[in-house]
């Protein structure tokens, strides 16, 4: 089969590889589509949460069961799934208690194992979740970043019709700016450079003008799109953390200190990939809108250099397989 292979830090290579072995109470999935993260691209660019090289990347992906080793209650060959990225312990306090989220070992799939950027991936029953009949198979590889953004939501905690500002246009910072708009009714505010990208949020989210706000999504990653934030939001502001940053130069913390503005942090999800899964039905149109023309797993290797770059005019970039 053919599959993208990171290999070490800017080494990504597309290979032919032996299908997935298949342990017991695992699936065999015949992938039909993969999402392209910004963890995806931050493990590229540091390799920071790799287990272990080389490795398929790919934790946002759709596809068939083909095969399943075991007995399953709730699984059956020719079924519809999603994975659920996070790989969790299942014993410590914090998976014990529902959190697998903050499990003290958590890792990712695409990075403790292989993902999905192939033409066949193998995953444990208990990384799988069905796909409604309702999701049609164009959107269903976003209900992972959709539970993301959705745990942002959650975390943030806004009352309907709260302003938010919104720093980061990319897949998260989008889709919660999304979900705000169509959940919460908020009055929702967007910093994001790329032009065209902000005018494709605005095509799905009425974006207010900047007025003051006392909430924030911090979703960009950049020291200097936080420190606008924090300028601009009132005193006794709460600020929703979700970008993943490469350093935190410049930061005034001595402002949240004398302004008492709280830092929430928003770790992958809990239960939201479920209620993602649950409300997606709801959102075809504008989930569809969002996404770029279709790549090939052998377009992978330049699709990163121009996803870095930052010129996707799109939230989300899909691998169709």
């Amino acid at each position: 089969m053919k599959a993208v292979r990171l290999k070490g830090i800017g080494q990504v290579t597309v290979e032919k590889l032996s299908p997935p072995d298949l342990p017991a109470g695992w699936a065999r999935i015949n992938v039909h589509s993969a999402g392209i993260c910004g963890s995806d691209l931050h493990n590229f660019k540091t390799g920071k949460w790799i287990a272990h090289l080389p490795v398929t990347p790919g934790h946002e992906l759709f596809g068939v069961i083909s095969e399943i080793n075991g007995e399953s209650d709730c699984f059956k060959p020719g079924m519809r799934v999603v994975a659920d990225s996070r790989v969790y312990c299942g014993h410590c306090a914090f998976c014990t208690s529902g959190a697998m989220n903050l499990c003290e070992s958590l890792g990712f799939v695409g990075e403790v194992f292989d993902g999905g950027f192939a033409e066949q991936v193998a995953l444990p029953l208990s990384s799988l979740l069905a796909v409604p009949d309702v999701i049609p198979d164009e959107i269903a590889v976003l209900s992972e970043p959709l539970g993301v953004a959705l745990r942002v939501v959650n975390q943030l905690n806004p009352a309907e019709g709260d302003a938010v500002c919104v720093t980061g246009g990319g897949t998260i910072g989008g889709l919660a700016a999304l979900l705000l708009h169509r959940l919460k009714k908020c009055q929702v505010q967007l910093i994001e450079p790329n032009a065209q990208r902000y005018q494709l949020i605005a095509s799905v989210v009425p974006l207010a003008t900047p007025e003051k706000y006392a909430l924030g999504v911090e979703a960009s990653g950049f020291p200097a799109a936080l420190s606008q934030l924090i300028a601009g939001i009132t005193s006794g502001g709460r600020i929703a953390m979700v970008g993943i940053f490469h350093h935190t130069d410049g930061i005034d913390l001595n402002a949240l200190v004398e302004r008492e503005i709280t830092l929430v942090g928003c770790s992958v999800f809990q239960h939201e990939q479920q209620a993602a899964l649950d409300i997606m039905a709801l959102l075809v149109d504008d989930l569809t809108r969002l996404i770029a023309p279709p790549v090939q797993l052998d377009d992978v290797p330049e699709t990163y250099q121009t996803l870095i770059a930052g010129k996707s005019a799109f939230l989300k970039t899909v691998i169709k397989i």
